[in-house]
């Protein structure tokens, strides 16, 4: 089909196929201002084609792992009314640049201490002998501290 015979709308189960996002969480995405659908004299939703961008952009983000409020900021610099063009999509996936940096920084900390932390075999990080004696991690917080960047004593220099 020439892409001049696209429907310039798209149903609910057309967006939901043509995106890979369930109707239920194309429903919410628009509950909470991500993508916005007109109403036929029905009242059904009726997306414009660019919606599929916006779709994917929000999928995208979450498989980041990044929280609504950071894709809606970033959904906030593109035009809601037709496809953003290079530069516009440009600036708004820079936004995402310093989560992602920090992203990866975490997952190759986590890299570097994930066989430390389970080295022994004990799999306890509440107590383990060897690099959580008496829970000493416990005044850095909830959660495994050392698999989240805190020095463990273990690592600390003599």
């Amino acid at each position: 089909m020439a892409a001049s015979a696209q429907p310039a709308v798209l149903t609910i189960s057309e967006l939901a196929a043509r995106s890979g996002a369930a109707p239920s969480a194309l429903r919410f995405y628009e509950s909470v201002g991500l993508i916005s659908a007109s109403r036929t004299a029905g009242n059904q939703r009726r997306y414009a084609r660019h919606v599929l961008r916006r779709v994917a952009f929000i999928r995208a983000g979450r498989q980041l792992g990044l929280e609504l409020r950071e894709i809606q900021a970033s959904l906030d610099l593109l035009p809601t009314d037709r496809a953003p063009n290079k530069r516009e999509w440009s600036r708004a996936a820079r936004a995402w640049q310093a989560r992602i940096d920090a992203k990866i920084a975490e997952l190759r900390r986590m890299s570097e201490t994930l066989d430390g932390c389970i080295g022994c075999g004990c799999l306890s990080l509440r107590t383990c002998a060897l690099y959580n004696p008496e829970d000493s991690a416990a005044r850095h917080g909830h959660g495994a501290r050392w698999l989240l960047g805190d020095e463990s004593p273990a690592e600390s220099p003599v």
